[in-house]
């Protein structure tokens, strides 16, 4: 069964013209499907869960929405192993669709998704590409949250979490140059935020970090409505790509993000990128910490560990 999570409100109500123009699209498509709107901060996240007690072994889901209702999604995901999973995107980043190749032409999308579940009528079985999902963990392990683009402490995540209330973001949905937020938020947040000091473990050695502006661990390349944090980072080879940047004043950071942007951070001194499997801190002070750009907690302990290959995608990544 194809189950549609729509989230309507998503980018000022973009997706629900999204949502208009995918329900005249499909009459054409002779597959049953059930559709269920989001209501709240949350629901998208009970409503997998309750996709997931379903008696159904080939559960095939699909987001409408952005980046915050895939998070919500993935979740409340409680047996990946029955769960097919795909996109169309509504939202103002869209960088997890972004990060599979997935364009803006919702035809093209729903054939795609549609040709991957049944070939004139008849069930497909290998139809989907399976990537990796993150796992973050923090309060001595008393809390977790999954993430499908990044997880992140300092600069990022506290962008993330201004951007929930913003003004900006808000108007910039609605002339449609949403992506903007970040960068403006960024600059603003750079000269006001404080550093802060930590103990890290990386695939199990130790090493210790001063003046941590931030450390971004990706899943995909690109965060923050595009922004490309790790270059090299890929979703199917079973680690995470880590940027980190420590030990550098705040004011020269600030003139090392056109750089940033450009994908050439690997040239700037203090950049550090490494790829791995598993990545902790112990840090000095409360930290602010996001997953998928998502606010979640400020804390003073985090761990954070790949699942390879855990989720299957419907959509054809390219």
């Amino acid at each position: 069964m194809l189950y549609f999570i729509v989230n309507t409100t998503s980018k000022s109500g973009k997706g629900k013209e999204v949502w208009k123009e995918i329900r005249g699209q499909l009459s054409n498509y002779s597959l049953p499907y059930k559709a269920f709107r989001t209501k709240y901060e949350g629901h998208a996240t009970w409503l997998a869960k309750k996709i997931c007690q379903l008696d159904d072994e080939d559960i095939n889901i699909i987001v409408v929405g952005g980046d915050g209702t895939v998070n919500e999604v993935v979740n409340g995901i409680t047996d990946f192993s029955k769960v097919k999973f795909g996109v169309i995107p509504a939202g103002s980043g869209n960088d997890f669709a972004r990060g599979l190749g997935v364009g803006k032409d919702v035809s093209k999308i729903i054939k795609d998704i549609f040709n991957k579940i049944s070939s004139n009528g008849v069930k497909v079985e290998k139809n989907y590409t399976a990537i990796d999902i993150g796992q973050v963990t923090w309060n001595n392990g008393e809390k977790s949250r999954k993430f499908v683009i990044s997880s992140g402490i300092g600069l990022d995540a506290i962008v993330c979490k201004k951007a929930l209330t913003s003004k900006i973001k808000k108007f910039l949905n609605k002339i449609h140059l949403g992506k903007l937020t970040y960068i403006i938020l960024t600059v603003q947040t750079l000269f006001s935020m404080d550093t802060f000091n930590g103990k890290a473990k990386i695939d199990g050695t130790e090493k210790n970090y001063e003046k941590i502006i931030f450390s971004a661990i990706m899943n995909f390349r690109a965060e923050g409505g595009g922004v490309p944090m790790a270059p090299e980072a890929s979703a199917t080879d079973g680690k995470f790509s880590v940027c980190c940047v420590a030990g550098i004043p705040q004011w020269q950071t600030f003139f090392c993000l056109p750089v940033l942007v450009l994908a050439q951070q690997k040239h700037i001194k203090r950049f550090e990128l490494f790829d791995c499997q598993e990545y902790s801190f112990e840090l000095d002070k409360e930290v602010v910490l996001h997953t998928d750009g998502e606010y979640v907690g400020d804390v003073r302990d985090v761990q954070f560990a790949c699942k390879p290959s855990l989720l299957k995608i419907l959509n054809t990544i390219n």
